[in-house]
């Protein structure tokens, strides 16, 4: 298990870290990519407005199958966008939406928070993380490979490098160019665990 100590200095030592929203994507359709939009509504306890992933229990095709009633723990998927930069010197020309994600930020090492974290976007929406996004054999049929590049052979680290996922704690509107400001929870920091 990582050890939230050894994540970069930045968090262990302040309580609030900014960045910027890159990009915003929804999709009515269980599909592995997302559609760019100009703007995005979340709903709090919902996830974002008009979203196949959106609702209060468990929307993830494969969890939804076996065990409806679970509490949805991903209703927003976020992907900072400098894993983009990293998968194209790798070969792999990916882009905001392509992988999934609602929201693509800048400047946030997303998937180093600590699970209870909570991200303000613009004016009003909040959301809280609640784990590490798992990479699963669709990634690959996306594009041949791409698993391995998203996979982290460090020992300290997240082990995963495709995104994080949370809840709408407050509602509100995302557009590119929004501020994300983190807020770190308070007390003893544990890892976002991969869900």
């Amino acid at each position: 298990m990582r050890d939230i100590a050894s994540a970069p200095t930045q968090l262990v030592e302040r309580s609030a870290v900014e960045g910027t929203v890159v990009a915003v994507a929804a999709d009515p359709t269980h599909r592995f990519d997302k559609t760019p939009q100009s703007i995005i509504a979340l709903v709090e306890g919902q996830g974002v407005e008009g979203d196949a992933h959106a609702g209060a229990y468990v929307r993830h095709r494969y969890l939804a199958r076996r065990k409806p009633r679970l509490p949805n723990l991903r209703q927003v998927h976020l992907i900072p966008s400098e894993l983009f930069a990293s998968l194209r010197e790798a070969g792999f020309d990916v882009g905001s939406g392509e992988l999934g994600e609602n929201i693509s930020t800048a400047g946030l090492l997303l998937e180093w928070m600590p699970l209870g974290t909570r991200i303000a976007f613009g004016s009003s929406a909040v959301v809280e993380l609640t784990g590490l996004r798992t990479p699963c054999v669709l990634i690959d049929r996306f594009r041949a490979g791409l698993k391995r590049q998203v996979l982290s052979s460090a020992k300290t680290g997240p082990p995963f490098r495709c995104g994080v996922l949370g809840i709408v704690r407050t509602g509100g509107r995302v557009a590119a160019g929004d501020s994300a400001r983190i807020l770190l929870p308070a007390g003893p920091q544990q890892p976002l665990p991969p869900i």
